[in-house]
């Protein structure tokens, strides 16, 4: 039996460069497996296409304008998600991962909550995403918090695009 800690998310910078070195390894997974995905896999981070590169390589520049947001478990960041900033009452979160050995215990959930909540808090009236049409997962999980899908914004094929009221 694992001991098991309380999950917390927090607000990044700013807790130290264990958890830089956890959010640059989900973010590396996220984009790894989002590529072989979409029948485009590569075989590390370095050959991902340059802007998901970019966003692994230092996430600091990457999401400078942006809220990043991870759940830690212990000292272990367990899961990231980013929330861009408003732009005409609207913002977008992008890169929901969990690790997968910390599926399934309400980490994405929780970030998606804190992401609402920091919404809410600038006076942010919409919250959009898009997400892979084959992540029924993750739509199932948006419905459960309220979005709905719109009218997609991007052309890319097979990509659903969803939004809720803050």
């Amino acid at each position: 039996m694992t001991d098991q800690h309380e999950v917390v998310i927090v607000r990044w910078p700013g807790q130290g460069p264990s958890v830089q070195d956890g959010l640059t390894a989900l973010l590396a997974a996220y984009h790894l497996q989002t590529q072989a995905e979409k029948g485009e896999a590569v075989a590390d981070a370095d050959r991902l296409p340059d802007r998901y590169r970019a966003e692994v390589l230092d996430p600091r520049a990457a999401f400078a304008d942006d809220l990043v947001l991870v759940a830690l478990s212990g000292d272990s960041v367990v899961g990231c998600l980013v929330v861009t900033a408003p732009v005409g009452g609207r913002c977008e979160v992008k890169r929901l991962w969990t690790a997968p050995a910390s599926r399934g215990q309400g980490i994405a959930s929780g970030l998606v909550s804190a992401a609402l909540e920091h919404a809410a808090d600038g006076g942010v009236s919409t919250v959009r995403l898009s997400v892979w049409q084959w992540r029924a997962g993750a739509i199932a999980l948006y419905e459960r918090l309220g979005f709905t899908v719109t009218e997609s914004w991007d052309e890319r094929d097979q990509l659903v695009c969803m939004e809720r009221a803050v």
